[in-house]
Protein backbone atom coordinates (compact mmCIF):
# COMPACT_ATOMS: atom_id res chain seq x y z
CA UNK A 1 0.00 0.00 0.00
CA UNK A 2 0.85 3.63 -0.26
CA UNK A 3 0.95 4.97 3.23
CA UNK A 4 -0.31 8.23 3.64
CA UNK A 5 -0.34 9.15 7.22
CA UNK A 6 -0.07 8.12 10.98
CA UNK A 7 -1.44 8.09 14.20
CA UNK A 8 -2.06 6.00 16.85
CA UNK A 9 -5.00 5.29 19.41
CA UNK A 10 -6.14 3.79 22.48
CA UNK A 11 -7.36 0.27 22.86
CA UNK A 12 -7.96 -0.98 25.99
CA UNK A 13 -5.01 0.13 27.74
CA UNK A 14 -3.00 -0.10 24.73
CA UNK A 15 -1.19 2.37 21.86
CA UNK A 16 -2.48 0.59 18.42
CA UNK A 17 -0.57 2.62 15.99
CA UNK A 18 -2.83 3.54 12.81
CA UNK A 19 -1.00 3.46 9.35
CA UNK A 20 -3.33 5.41 6.91
CA UNK A 21 -3.39 4.22 3.18
CA UNK A 22 -4.18 3.18 -0.25
CA UNK A 23 -4.18 -0.55 -0.99
CA UNK A 24 -2.85 -1.50 -4.58
CA UNK A 25 -4.41 -3.72 -6.67
CA UNK A 26 -5.37 -4.81 -10.15
CA UNK A 27 -8.93 -4.93 -9.30
CA UNK A 28 -9.52 -1.43 -7.61
CA UNK A 29 -7.96 0.94 -5.05
CA UNK A 30 -9.39 0.96 -1.45
CA UNK A 31 -8.65 2.99 1.49
CA UNK A 32 -7.06 1.05 4.16
CA UNK A 33 -5.93 1.18 7.57
CA UNK A 34 -3.42 -1.20 9.36
CA UNK A 35 -3.25 -1.35 13.00
CA UNK A 36 0.18 -2.23 14.85
CA UNK A 37 0.00 -3.00 18.80
CA UNK A 38 3.39 -4.11 19.15
CA UNK A 39 5.20 -1.17 19.71
CA UNK A 40 6.05 0.96 22.74
CA UNK A 41 7.66 4.31 23.17
CA UNK A 42 10.85 4.88 25.07
CA UNK A 43 13.33 7.64 25.97
CA UNK A 44 17.02 7.39 27.03
CA UNK A 45 18.70 7.88 30.38
CA UNK A 46 21.98 10.03 31.24
CA UNK A 47 23.32 8.24 34.41
CA UNK A 48 25.37 9.66 37.11
CA UNK A 49 26.05 6.19 38.78
CA UNK A 50 24.45 3.49 36.31
CA UNK A 51 24.15 0.80 38.94
CA UNK A 52 21.80 2.87 41.12
CA UNK A 53 20.05 4.57 38.42
CA UNK A 54 18.67 1.35 36.72
CA UNK A 55 18.14 0.05 39.83
CA UNK A 56 15.93 3.39 40.84
CA UNK A 57 14.10 3.36 37.57
CA UNK A 58 13.12 -0.38 38.02
CA UNK A 59 10.84 0.72 40.69
CA UNK A 60 8.53 3.10 38.69
CA UNK A 61 5.73 1.79 36.57
CA UNK A 62 7.91 1.59 33.71
CA UNK A 63 7.96 -1.68 30.87
CA UNK A 64 11.65 -2.36 30.60
CA UNK A 65 14.91 -0.92 31.95
CA UNK A 66 17.98 -2.16 30.04
CA UNK A 67 21.94 -0.72 29.75
CA UNK A 68 22.69 0.06 26.23
CA UNK A 69 25.88 1.65 24.24
CA UNK A 70 24.82 5.02 22.41
CA UNK A 71 26.69 7.74 20.26
CA UNK A 72 26.69 11.46 21.93
CA UNK A 73 27.89 13.72 19.49
CA UNK A 74 30.13 10.68 18.68
CA UNK A 75 31.27 9.72 21.66
CA UNK A 76 30.03 6.34 22.89
CA UNK A 77 28.66 6.43 26.54
CA UNK A 78 26.56 4.40 28.91
CA UNK A 79 22.77 4.73 29.01
CA UNK A 80 19.87 3.50 30.19
CA UNK A 81 16.71 3.03 27.83
CA UNK A 82 13.42 3.09 29.73
CA UNK A 83 10.38 1.59 27.72
CA UNK A 84 7.03 2.34 28.63
CA UNK A 85 3.61 1.11 28.68
CA UNK A 86 1.61 3.80 26.61
CA UNK A 87 2.43 7.38 24.74
CA UNK A 88 1.02 9.41 27.73
CA UNK A 89 3.41 7.59 30.68
CA UNK A 90 6.53 9.68 29.09
CA UNK A 91 5.16 13.28 29.63
CA UNK A 92 3.63 11.55 33.44
CA UNK A 93 6.76 9.91 34.84
CA UNK A 94 9.84 11.87 32.62
CA UNK A 95 10.12 14.12 35.45
CA UNK A 96 10.06 11.90 38.21
CA UNK A 97 12.98 9.97 36.28
CA UNK A 98 14.67 13.51 36.02
CA UNK A 99 14.66 13.92 39.53
CA UNK A 100 16.07 10.87 40.51
CA UNK A 101 19.37 11.17 42.47
CA UNK A 102 21.12 9.06 40.03
CA UNK A 103 20.01 11.16 36.67
CA UNK A 104 21.75 13.18 35.14
CA UNK A 105 19.69 13.86 32.27
CA UNK A 106 17.21 12.61 29.87
CA UNK A 107 16.99 12.72 26.05
CA UNK A 108 14.37 11.68 23.48
CA UNK A 109 11.67 12.36 25.98
CA UNK A 110 10.21 15.01 23.34
CA UNK A 111 9.81 12.93 20.36
CA UNK A 112 5.51 11.85 19.43
CA UNK A 113 4.82 8.47 19.25
CA UNK A 114 3.80 8.27 15.77
CA UNK A 115 7.28 9.82 14.08
CA UNK A 116 9.37 7.23 16.72
CA UNK A 117 6.93 4.70 15.03
CA UNK A 118 8.05 5.93 11.69
CA UNK A 119 11.75 6.12 12.53
CA UNK A 120 12.39 3.32 14.10
CA UNK A 121 10.75 0.88 11.33
CA UNK A 122 12.67 2.97 8.39
CA UNK A 123 9.02 3.80 6.90
CA UNK A 124 8.16 6.67 4.63
CA UNK A 125 5.02 8.56 4.07
CA UNK A 126 4.28 8.81 0.53
CA UNK A 127 6.09 5.41 -0.30
CA UNK A 128 4.88 2.11 -0.67
CA UNK A 129 5.31 -0.53 2.11
CA UNK A 130 4.66 -4.21 1.68
CA UNK A 131 2.25 -5.05 4.84
CA UNK A 132 0.37 -8.51 6.05
CA UNK A 133 -1.84 -8.88 8.61
CA UNK A 134 -5.08 -10.13 8.89
CA UNK A 135 -8.89 -8.46 8.13
CA UNK A 136 -10.00 -6.82 11.50
CA UNK A 137 -12.99 -8.37 13.40
CA UNK A 138 -16.54 -6.50 13.73
CA UNK A 139 -15.58 -5.59 17.56
CA UNK A 140 -11.99 -4.60 16.22
CA UNK A 141 -13.77 -2.09 13.52
CA UNK A 142 -16.41 -0.53 16.12
CA UNK A 143 -13.39 -0.02 18.21
CA UNK A 144 -12.17 2.29 15.30
CA UNK A 145 -15.27 3.88 13.97
CA UNK A 146 -19.25 2.97 13.72
CA UNK A 147 -19.10 4.41 10.33
CA UNK A 148 -15.56 3.51 8.92
CA UNK A 149 -15.20 3.98 5.24
CA UNK A 150 -11.50 1.95 4.63
CA UNK A 151 -10.96 -1.90 4.94
CA UNK A 152 -8.99 -2.42 8.89
CA UNK A 153 -6.36 -4.82 9.15
CA UNK A 154 -4.21 -6.11 11.98
CA UNK A 155 -0.59 -6.43 11.07
CA UNK A 156 0.76 -9.85 11.23
CA UNK A 157 4.80 -9.50 10.73
CA UNK A 158 7.12 -6.71 9.71
CA UNK A 159 6.37 -3.56 7.76
CA UNK A 160 8.94 -3.75 4.67
CA UNK A 161 8.93 -0.27 2.73
CA UNK A 162 9.58 -0.81 -1.10
CA UNK A 163 11.46 1.33 -3.28
CA UNK A 164 9.21 3.41 -5.60
CA UNK A 165 8.53 5.99 -8.11
CA UNK A 166 6.16 9.02 -6.92
CA UNK A 167 2.74 7.95 -6.57
CA UNK A 168 -0.48 8.39 -8.16
CA UNK A 169 -2.68 10.09 -5.86
CA UNK A 170 -6.08 11.11 -5.79
CA UNK A 171 -6.39 14.77 -5.33
CA UNK A 172 -9.51 16.66 -4.63
CA UNK A 173 -9.12 20.79 -4.70
CA UNK A 174 -11.93 22.82 -3.25
CA UNK A 175 -13.11 26.61 -2.04
CA UNK A 176 -15.72 28.08 -0.87
CA UNK A 177 -17.59 31.32 -1.86
CA UNK A 178 -19.34 33.27 1.59
CA UNK A 179 -22.38 35.65 1.45
CA UNK A 180 -20.91 38.82 3.30
CA UNK A 181 -22.96 41.93 2.66
CA UNK A 182 -21.21 43.57 5.89
CA UNK A 183 -17.83 42.96 4.54
CA UNK A 184 -15.50 40.21 5.98
CA UNK A 185 -17.38 36.99 6.44
CA UNK A 186 -18.62 36.16 9.77
CA UNK A 187 -19.84 32.31 10.19
CA UNK A 188 -22.09 32.79 12.74
CA UNK A 189 -24.30 34.90 10.20
CA UNK A 190 -22.93 34.76 6.99
CA UNK A 191 -23.95 31.64 4.99
CA UNK A 192 -21.81 29.60 2.63
CA UNK A 193 -23.34 29.94 -0.86
CA UNK A 194 -20.72 27.86 -3.09
CA UNK A 195 -18.87 24.98 -2.66
CA UNK A 196 -16.47 24.52 -5.62
CA UNK A 197 -14.55 21.12 -6.38
CA UNK A 198 -12.45 19.74 -8.97
CA UNK A 199 -10.22 16.93 -8.70
CA UNK A 200 -7.42 15.33 -10.88
CA UNK A 201 -9.75 12.36 -11.55
CA UNK A 202 -12.31 14.74 -13.95
CA UNK A 203 -14.25 15.98 -11.57
CA UNK A 204 -15.79 19.57 -11.69
CA UNK A 205 -18.68 20.89 -9.52
CA UNK A 206 -20.34 23.89 -8.16
CA UNK A 207 -23.01 22.52 -5.18
CA UNK A 208 -25.59 25.81 -4.19
CA UNK A 209 -28.66 26.90 -3.31
CA UNK A 210 -29.07 29.23 -6.53
CA UNK A 211 -29.96 27.54 -9.68
CA UNK A 212 -27.91 27.75 -12.87
CA UNK A 213 -27.94 26.29 -16.59
CA UNK A 214 -24.73 25.64 -16.49
CA UNK A 215 -23.86 21.99 -16.15
CA UNK A 216 -21.17 21.83 -13.53
CA UNK A 217 -23.82 23.42 -11.03
CA UNK A 218 -24.97 21.25 -8.46
CA UNK A 219 -28.19 23.00 -7.26
CA UNK A 220 -29.23 21.72 -3.16
CA UNK A 221 -32.56 22.94 -1.24
CA UNK A 222 -30.58 24.43 1.31
CA UNK A 223 -27.13 25.15 3.15
CA UNK A 224 -27.01 21.98 5.02
CA UNK A 225 -27.93 20.09 2.42
CA UNK A 226 -24.73 21.50 0.60
CA UNK A 227 -22.53 20.95 3.46
CA UNK A 228 -24.30 16.83 3.18
CA UNK A 229 -23.30 16.46 -0.01
CA UNK A 230 -20.02 18.06 -0.19
CA UNK A 231 -19.10 15.27 2.33
CA UNK A 232 -20.85 12.57 -0.11
CA UNK A 233 -18.89 13.80 -2.45
CA UNK A 234 -15.07 13.08 -0.82
CA UNK A 235 -16.82 10.03 0.19
CA UNK A 236 -17.42 9.02 -3.10
CA UNK A 237 -14.68 10.51 -4.87
CA UNK A 238 -12.19 8.83 -1.78
CA UNK A 239 -8.85 10.81 -2.56
CA UNK A 240 -5.65 10.77 -1.05
CA UNK A 241 -5.24 14.54 -1.03
CA UNK A 242 -7.28 17.33 0.16
CA UNK A 243 -5.98 20.77 -0.86
CA UNK A 244 -7.22 24.47 -0.68
CA UNK A 245 -5.89 27.86 -0.68
CA UNK A 246 -5.70 29.29 2.82
CA UNK A 247 -7.86 26.53 3.83
CA UNK A 248 -6.33 26.14 7.37
CA UNK A 249 -7.14 29.49 7.69
CA UNK A 250 -10.33 30.47 6.07
CA UNK A 251 -12.55 27.14 4.23
CA UNK A 252 -12.40 24.51 6.72
CA UNK A 253 -12.54 26.52 10.08
CA UNK A 254 -15.88 28.44 8.22
CA UNK A 255 -17.11 24.70 7.13
CA UNK A 256 -16.69 23.46 10.69
CA UNK A 257 -18.21 26.33 12.00
CA UNK A 258 -21.71 26.64 9.52
CA UNK A 259 -22.06 22.52 9.65
CA UNK A 260 -21.65 22.91 13.52
CA UNK A 261 -24.66 25.73 13.49
CA UNK A 262 -26.72 23.81 11.20
CA UNK A 263 -26.10 20.27 13.26
CA UNK A 264 -24.44 18.41 10.21
CA UNK A 265 -21.89 15.84 10.47
CA UNK A 266 -18.13 16.33 8.63
CA UNK A 267 -17.17 12.30 8.48
CA UNK A 268 -14.78 12.88 5.84
CA UNK A 269 -12.10 10.77 7.73
CA UNK A 270 -11.45 7.53 6.15
CA UNK A 271 -12.18 6.17 9.92
CA UNK A 272 -15.38 7.78 9.88
CA UNK A 273 -14.16 10.61 11.93
CA UNK A 274 -15.49 14.43 11.49
CA UNK A 275 -12.76 17.84 10.80
CA UNK A 276 -10.98 18.50 13.25
CA UNK A 277 -8.38 21.07 14.15
CA UNK A 278 -5.06 20.93 15.63
CA UNK A 279 -1.98 23.07 16.72
CA UNK A 280 0.70 23.64 14.59
CA UNK A 281 3.49 26.74 15.77
CA UNK A 282 1.11 29.40 15.96
CA UNK A 283 -1.54 28.81 13.65
CA UNK A 284 -4.49 26.09 13.82
CA UNK A 285 -4.23 23.22 11.22
CA UNK A 286 -7.24 21.16 9.44
CA UNK A 287 -7.06 17.42 9.97
CA UNK A 288 -9.00 14.89 7.80
CA UNK A 289 -8.08 11.21 9.00
CA UNK A 290 -6.65 8.74 6.10
CA UNK A 291 -6.72 12.16 3.90
CA UNK A 292 -3.67 14.11 3.79
CA UNK A 293 -4.94 18.01 3.77
CA UNK A 294 -2.72 20.51 2.46
CA UNK A 295 -2.84 24.15 2.42
CA UNK A 296 -0.57 25.60 -0.80
CA UNK A 297 -1.06 28.95 0.71
CA UNK A 298 1.90 27.84 2.74
CA UNK A 299 3.31 25.87 0.36
CA UNK A 300 3.85 29.30 -1.81
CA UNK A 301 5.21 31.34 0.84
CA UNK A 302 7.95 28.42 1.39
CA UNK A 303 8.35 28.34 -2.01
CA UNK A 304 8.08 31.55 -3.88
CA UNK A 305 9.29 35.22 -3.57
CA UNK A 306 5.85 37.67 -4.58
CA UNK A 307 4.78 41.21 -2.94
CA UNK A 308 1.55 39.27 -2.20
CA UNK A 309 0.24 35.76 -2.12
CA UNK A 310 -3.21 35.60 -3.57
CA UNK A 311 -4.14 33.16 -5.51
CA UNK A 312 -4.38 35.27 -8.90
CA UNK A 313 -0.89 36.66 -8.08
CA UNK A 314 0.77 33.07 -7.62
CA UNK A 315 -1.39 31.73 -11.03
CA UNK A 316 0.31 34.07 -12.91
CA UNK A 317 3.64 33.39 -11.54
CA UNK A 318 3.62 30.02 -12.05
CA UNK A 319 1.66 30.10 -15.50
CA UNK A 320 2.47 33.19 -16.69
CA UNK A 321 -1.54 33.65 -17.46
CA UNK A 322 -4.13 36.58 -15.80
CA UNK A 323 -6.78 34.21 -13.66
CA UNK A 324 -10.15 36.03 -12.84
CA UNK A 325 -10.92 37.62 -10.36
CA UNK A 326 -13.88 38.99 -8.53
CA UNK A 327 -13.07 40.99 -5.27
CA UNK A 328 -14.21 39.68 -1.90
CA UNK A 329 -16.42 42.49 -1.40
CA UNK A 330 -18.38 42.09 -4.54
CA UNK A 331 -19.31 38.58 -3.94
CA UNK A 332 -22.93 38.87 -2.72
CA UNK A 333 -23.52 41.34 -5.01
CA UNK A 334 -23.41 39.25 -8.01
CA UNK A 335 -24.69 36.69 -6.07
CA UNK A 336 -27.96 39.22 -5.28
CA UNK A 337 -28.02 40.50 -8.98
CA UNK A 338 -28.74 37.21 -10.27
CA UNK A 339 -28.28 36.31 -14.40
CA UNK A 340 -25.12 37.44 -15.93
CA UNK A 341 -23.47 38.61 -12.94
CA UNK A 342 -24.63 35.38 -10.84
CA UNK A 343 -23.07 32.69 -14.06
CA UNK A 344 -20.33 34.53 -13.53
CA UNK A 345 -19.66 34.00 -9.90
CA UNK A 346 -20.32 30.07 -10.63
CA UNK A 347 -17.52 30.33 -13.21
CA UNK A 348 -15.33 32.42 -10.79
CA UNK A 349 -15.75 30.39 -7.79
CA UNK A 350 -15.22 27.09 -10.29
CA UNK A 351 -11.92 28.36 -11.50
CA UNK A 352 -10.66 28.86 -8.14
CA UNK A 353 -11.11 25.44 -7.23
CA UNK A 354 -9.44 24.64 -10.35
CA UNK A 355 -6.58 26.77 -10.37
CA UNK A 356 -5.96 24.93 -6.65
CA UNK A 357 -5.65 21.39 -8.27
CA UNK A 358 -3.60 23.00 -10.85
CA UNK A 359 -0.58 24.90 -8.96
CA UNK A 360 -1.13 21.26 -6.86
CA UNK A 361 -0.10 19.57 -9.32
CA UNK A 362 3.05 21.89 -10.27
CA UNK A 363 4.04 22.56 -6.74
CA UNK A 364 3.26 19.08 -4.36
CA UNK A 365 5.75 16.94 -5.84
CA UNK A 366 8.37 18.70 -4.26
CA UNK A 367 7.32 18.41 -0.89
CA UNK A 368 6.29 15.22 -1.77
CA UNK A 369 9.97 14.79 -2.06
CA UNK A 370 10.55 16.34 0.92
CA UNK A 371 8.27 14.07 2.75
CA UNK A 372 10.20 10.76 1.24
CA UNK A 373 13.60 12.49 1.96
CA UNK A 374 12.34 13.76 5.87
CA UNK A 375 10.56 10.65 6.81
CA UNK A 376 7.56 12.44 8.60
CA UNK A 377 3.97 12.62 7.57
CA UNK A 378 2.99 14.75 4.57
CA UNK A 379 0.56 16.63 6.81
CA UNK A 380 3.44 17.47 9.05
CA UNK A 381 5.88 18.30 6.33
CA UNK A 382 3.62 20.60 4.27
CA UNK A 383 3.62 22.94 7.64
CA UNK A 384 7.36 23.14 8.86
CA UNK A 385 9.77 25.85 8.67
CA UNK A 386 13.01 24.72 6.99
CA UNK A 387 14.48 24.48 10.33
CA UNK A 388 12.06 21.57 11.70
CA UNK A 389 12.49 20.16 7.93
CA UNK A 390 16.45 19.69 8.62
CA UNK A 391 16.13 18.80 12.35
CA UNK A 392 13.99 15.49 11.69
CA UNK A 393 15.73 14.76 8.93
CA UNK A 394 18.98 14.46 11.10
CA UNK A 395 16.94 12.58 14.14
CA UNK A 396 16.15 10.25 11.51
CA UNK A 397 19.84 9.66 10.28
CA UNK A 398 20.74 9.79 13.76
CA UNK A 399 19.08 6.96 15.04
CA UNK A 400 20.27 4.81 11.71
CA UNK A 401 23.83 5.85 13.30
CA UNK A 402 23.28 4.87 17.01
CA UNK A 403 23.20 8.80 17.98
CA UNK A 404 21.29 9.53 20.52
CA UNK A 405 19.58 13.12 19.76
CA UNK A 406 20.31 16.02 21.71
CA UNK A 407 17.30 17.91 23.55
CA UNK A 408 15.51 21.07 22.75
CA UNK A 409 16.80 23.88 24.20
CA UNK A 410 15.60 24.82 27.78
CA UNK A 411 13.82 28.39 28.27
CA UNK A 412 17.16 29.90 29.76
CA UNK A 413 19.45 28.12 26.77
CA UNK A 414 16.50 29.54 24.33
CA UNK A 415 16.79 33.19 25.82
CA UNK A 416 20.63 33.25 26.35
CA UNK A 417 20.69 32.12 22.42
CA UNK A 418 18.12 34.84 21.12
CA UNK A 419 19.88 37.79 19.38
CA UNK A 420 23.31 36.03 19.06
CA UNK A 421 23.52 35.77 15.19
CA UNK A 422 26.60 34.33 13.00
CA UNK A 423 28.24 37.04 10.58
CA UNK A 424 27.18 36.90 7.26
CA UNK A 425 28.09 36.34 3.43
CA UNK A 426 30.42 38.38 2.09
CA UNK A 427 28.56 41.18 0.03
CA UNK A 428 30.23 43.85 -2.07
CA UNK A 429 28.67 47.39 -3.05
CA UNK A 430 27.47 47.22 -6.74
CA UNK A 431 29.88 48.83 -8.67
CA UNK A 432 27.73 51.73 -10.55
CA UNK A 433 27.35 52.45 -14.33
CA UNK A 434 26.22 50.11 -17.41
CA UNK A 435 28.13 47.28 -17.82
CA UNK A 436 29.24 44.75 -20.63
CA UNK A 437 30.79 41.53 -21.08
CA UNK A 438 29.18 40.23 -17.79
CA UNK A 439 30.55 36.84 -16.09
CA UNK A 440 29.20 35.35 -12.89
CA UNK A 441 31.15 33.23 -11.10
CA UNK A 442 29.26 30.87 -8.64
CA UNK A 443 30.25 28.67 -6.25
CA UNK A 444 28.28 25.00 -6.70
CA UNK A 445 27.00 24.43 -2.80
CA UNK A 446 28.83 26.95 -1.38
CA UNK A 447 28.63 26.42 2.44
CA UNK A 448 27.37 22.59 2.19
CA UNK A 449 30.77 21.89 0.84
CA UNK A 450 32.57 24.25 3.25
CA UNK A 451 30.44 22.13 6.32
CA UNK A 452 31.89 19.17 4.06
CA UNK A 453 35.77 19.99 3.21
CA UNK A 454 35.96 21.57 6.56
CA UNK A 455 34.43 19.16 8.82
CA UNK A 456 32.26 21.61 10.55
CA UNK A 457 29.70 19.86 13.17
CA UNK A 458 29.25 20.43 16.69
CA UNK A 459 30.80 16.47 17.49
CA UNK A 460 34.55 17.76 15.73
CA UNK A 461 34.52 21.18 17.16
CA UNK A 462 37.92 21.45 19.65
CA UNK A 463 39.00 23.85 22.16
CA UNK A 464 43.25 22.72 21.66
CA UNK A 465 44.63 21.30 18.11
CA UNK A 466 47.54 20.67 16.69
CA UNK A 467 47.46 22.41 13.31
CA UNK A 468 47.96 19.64 11.13
CA UNK A 469 44.67 17.67 12.24
CA UNK A 470 42.71 20.72 12.32
CA UNK A 471 40.67 22.70 9.94
CA UNK A 472 41.29 26.51 11.28
CA UNK A 473 38.28 28.92 10.31
CA UNK A 474 39.45 32.35 9.11
CA UNK A 475 39.00 35.33 11.55
CA UNK A 476 38.07 33.99 14.71
CA UNK A 477 40.02 30.69 14.17
CA UNK A 478 37.87 28.09 15.29
CA UNK A 479 39.18 24.28 14.87
CA UNK A 480 37.34 21.51 14.28
CA UNK A 481 38.75 17.85 13.88
CA UNK A 482 39.72 16.76 10.38
CA UNK A 483 39.11 13.31 11.14
CA UNK A 484 36.53 11.58 11.87
CA UNK A 485 34.26 12.72 9.54
CA UNK A 486 31.60 15.00 11.86
CA UNK A 487 27.78 14.12 12.31
CA UNK A 488 26.43 17.05 10.08
CA UNK A 489 29.08 16.79 7.00
CA UNK A 490 28.74 13.23 6.93
CA UNK A 491 25.31 13.14 6.10
CA UNK A 492 25.47 16.43 3.89
CA UNK A 493 28.42 14.59 1.45
CA UNK A 494 25.84 11.76 1.28
CA UNK A 495 23.21 14.48 0.21
CA UNK A 496 25.20 15.55 -2.47
CA UNK A 497 26.84 12.61 -3.57
CA UNK A 498 23.17 11.23 -4.27
CA UNK A 499 21.98 14.58 -5.84
CA UNK A 500 25.24 14.34 -8.61
CA UNK A 501 24.05 11.00 -9.13
CA UNK A 502 20.59 11.75 -9.87
CA UNK A 503 21.84 14.51 -12.25
CA UNK A 504 23.82 12.23 -14.13
CA UNK A 505 20.82 9.98 -14.39
CA UNK A 506 18.53 13.18 -15.38
CA UNK A 507 21.48 13.71 -18.18
CA UNK A 508 21.77 9.56 -19.38
CA UNK A 509 17.81 9.62 -19.45
CA UNK A 510 15.83 9.71 -22.76
CA UNK A 511 12.70 9.70 -21.13
CA UNK A 512 10.67 12.89 -20.48
CA UNK A 513 8.58 11.97 -17.48
CA UNK A 514 12.08 9.91 -15.92
CA UNK A 515 13.80 13.61 -16.15
CA UNK A 516 10.89 15.28 -14.41
CA UNK A 517 10.91 12.88 -11.42
CA UNK A 518 14.90 12.61 -11.27
CA UNK A 519 14.76 16.55 -11.22
CA UNK A 520 12.29 17.11 -7.97
CA UNK A 521 14.14 14.61 -6.82
CA UNK A 522 17.61 16.71 -6.68
CA UNK A 523 15.77 19.80 -6.25
CA UNK A 524 14.73 18.62 -2.84
CA UNK A 525 17.75 17.22 -1.86
CA UNK A 526 19.49 21.19 -3.02
CA UNK A 527 16.93 22.79 -0.52
CA UNK A 528 17.43 20.07 2.04
CA UNK A 529 21.47 20.08 1.93
CA UNK A 530 21.50 24.36 1.48
CA UNK A 531 19.31 24.77 4.44
CA UNK A 532 21.68 23.20 7.11
CA UNK A 533 24.84 25.75 7.26
CA UNK A 534 21.91 28.14 8.41
CA UNK A 535 20.14 25.69 11.21
CA UNK A 536 23.70 25.67 13.23
CA UNK A 537 22.83 29.45 14.63
CA UNK A 538 19.41 28.76 14.81
CA UNK A 539 18.43 29.08 18.61
CA UNK A 540 15.40 26.48 18.72
CA UNK A 541 17.63 23.68 16.62
CA UNK A 542 19.14 20.67 18.44
CA UNK A 543 22.35 20.70 17.16
CA UNK A 544 23.00 24.35 17.77
CA UNK A 545 26.78 25.56 17.72
CA UNK A 546 26.84 29.27 17.01
CA UNK A 547 30.68 28.80 16.68
CA UNK A 548 30.03 26.04 13.40
CA UNK A 549 27.60 29.03 11.98
CA UNK A 550 30.03 31.38 12.38
CA UNK A 551 33.19 29.30 11.09
CA UNK A 552 31.11 28.44 7.59
CA UNK A 553 30.29 31.82 6.73
CA UNK A 554 34.08 32.91 7.71
CA UNK A 555 35.18 30.56 5.19
CA UNK A 556 32.48 31.84 2.41
CA UNK A 557 33.80 35.58 2.88
CA UNK A 558 37.58 34.48 2.72
CA UNK A 559 36.39 32.34 -0.59
CA UNK A 560 34.90 34.74 -1.96
CA UNK A 561 37.29 37.40 -1.66
CA UNK A 562 40.01 35.11 -2.95
CA UNK A 563 38.60 34.17 -5.67
CA UNK A 564 37.53 37.94 -6.88
CA UNK A 565 41.28 38.64 -6.43
CA UNK A 566 42.63 35.80 -8.40
CA UNK A 567 39.65 36.70 -11.13
CA UNK A 568 41.29 40.12 -11.88
CA UNK A 569 44.69 38.51 -12.52
CA UNK A 570 42.61 37.37 -15.57
CA UNK A 571 40.87 40.22 -16.60
CA UNK A 572 37.84 40.07 -14.77
CA UNK A 573 37.15 42.99 -12.86
CA UNK A 574 34.41 42.05 -9.51
CA UNK A 575 31.56 44.78 -9.68
CA UNK A 576 29.31 43.02 -7.17
CA UNK A 577 29.07 40.40 -5.08
CA UNK A 578 26.47 38.52 -3.06
CA UNK A 579 27.09 35.27 -0.33
CA UNK A 580 28.05 32.59 -3.13
CA UNK A 581 29.10 34.37 -5.80
CA UNK A 582 29.65 37.17 -8.07
CA UNK A 583 29.54 39.22 -11.14
CA UNK A 584 32.07 40.80 -13.23
CA UNK A 585 33.39 42.22 -16.34
CA UNK A 586 35.98 40.85 -18.72
CA UNK A 587 38.29 43.50 -19.76
CA UNK A 588 39.58 42.30 -22.87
Amino acid sequence: MVLLDIDYITRGEKAVIRLFGREKNDADENSIIVLDDGFQPYIYVVPHDLEQCHEQIKELDVLKVERVEMKDLARKKDFIKVTFNHPQDVPKLRDKIRDLTSVKDIREHDIPFYRRYLIDKGLFPMAEVEVEGKTATHQEINEISNDCLANIFELEGEIRPISSDFPNLNVLSLDIEVYNPKGMPKSEEDPIIMISLSSNQGLQKVLSTAESPLDFVETVDSEAEMLRRFVEIVQEENPDLLIGYNSDNFDFPYIKDRAELLNIPLNLGTDGSQLKFIKKGFANAALVKGRVHVDLYLIMRRYLQLDRYTLERVYLELFDQEKQDIPGDEIHRYWSEGGDKLETLFKYSLDDAVTVTEIGEKMLPLTLELTRIVGQPFFDVARMTTGQLVEWYLIRKAYEQGEVVPNKPSASQYSNRRGKRAAGGYVKDPVKGLHENIVYFDFRSLYPSIIISKNVSPDTLVAECDEDKCHISPERGYMFLKEPAGFVPSIIGNILNERVRLKTMMKESQDEDEKKFLNVQQEALKRLANSMYGVYGYSRFRWYRLECADAITAWGRDYIKKTMVKAEDFGFKPVYADTDGFYAVYQQ
